[in-house]
């Protein structure tokens, strides 16, 4: 079978194909013969030498992938044989085949098509997280979604609509009209000066009860004072220190040294909260990451959960894919088909 492999840290350059023996499930897995594979932004920092939780070098990265189950592994009832699935990898999804435990597995909607089904585990897990399960978003609350136009901005701005908020998103202008047509009620131009100052008009000044941000690094500090009393900031990356090389790791530092240090104390007086969430710290929480895709595959049926994706690409064209998340082209999802 062939895997997407990155060889060592650097820049797009570095990715290849290769050809491996094919994988053999261990007991209580399955394999699938993977049809399509998510790319985040996990996966460009861990090219990039950047991600603490990537596996070693030579690596072949990807958290979650869909396909057909094409083997079994002992104790696995044979029922699964051939179906349509999805789910959740520790990585070397973005391969032919992938094994893993059958509690990672998720039987695909009959509506949704392989691109579509990749485009969910990490996007909507993450954006559910955030909103509900840590966010609590209440109906008539204004949610504040940075970056809004990637895969998690685009899941979020979906599950904060069903819960009846009002959205506010930062995206270049390029992306405005075809966000407004997908629900958001207001936009902010990241590039024209300070979102802030827009944000305290749309807002009447008050600022948002909540705030999910990707960036990371003193933009948290901009986020915090925009919350509202009772908000609550919900950060779950670093996208401002993408970059390869040596210079990649000093940006990472100086974006780790200026995020805010916080104090209970201050939270108490302005009666703000702040979170965390990385969903590749939570492989012990099987039983409670199902629950949350139980809930988000009501959504598929319901009609509101509709993934978006952006643009696929062949194995062979990583480094185009790649691309087009550094340069934040994409509105919605990037695949990678195997």
């Amino acid at each position: 079978m062939r895997r997407l492999i990155v060889p060592r840290a650097g820049g797009r350059e570095v990715l290849r194909v290769e050809q491996v023996a094919d994988l053999q499930p261990a007991p209580g897995e399955v394999r699938v013969r993977v049809r399509a594979a998510g790319l985040n932004f996990a996966d460009v920092m861990a090219r990039q030498g950047l991600y603490p939780d990537a596996p070693p070098f030579p690596a072949c990265l990807g958290y979650e992938f869909a396909g057909e189950v094409d083997a079994l592994g002992a104790g696995v009832e044979a029922q699964w044989l051939g179906r349509r699935v999805f789910g959740l990898s520790r990585f070397s999804a973005q391969a032919e085949q992938v094994c893993v435990p059958l509690a990672q597995v998720f039987e695909q909607p009959a509506a949704l098509s392989f691109e579509q089904a990749a485009a969910i585990p990490v996007n909507y897990l993450t954006a559910w997280q955030l909103l509900v399960v840590m966010g609590s978003l209440q109906r008539d609350e204004t949610v504040l979604i940075h970056n809004i136009g990637g895969g998690v901005g685009l899941a979020a701005l979906q599950i904060a609509k069903q819960r009846g908020a009002r959205v506010i998103g930062t995206a270049s202008q390029g992306k405005h009209a075809a966000l407004k047509e997908l629900g958001a009620d207001a936009l902010i131009d990241y590039g024209q000066g300070r979102w802030e100052t827009a944000l305290q008009s749309l807002t009447e000044g008050r600022g948002v009860e909540l705030i999910i941000d990707p960036i990371g690094g003193s933009h948290l500090k901009r986020s915090l004072s925009a919350l509202r009393s009772t908000g609550r900031l919900g950060t779950f990356g670093i996208s401002a220190a993408t970059q390869s090389g040596a210079w990649g790791k000093l940006k990472l530092l100086g974006t780790v040294l200026g995020m805010p240090w916080l104090h209970p104390v201050g939270l108490m007086e302005h009666n703000r909260g702040v979170f965390g969430v990385n969903m590749g710290h939570l492989w012990h929480e099987t039983e409670k990451v199902r629950t949350w895709m139980q809930a988000l595959l009501q959504g598929v049926e319901a009609g509101w959960l509709k993934p978006h994706v952006h643009a696929s690409f062949a194995l062979v064209e990583a480094a185009q894919a790649h691309a087009c998340l550094e340069q934040r082209k994409n509105l919605g999802k990037v695949i990678l088909l195997p």
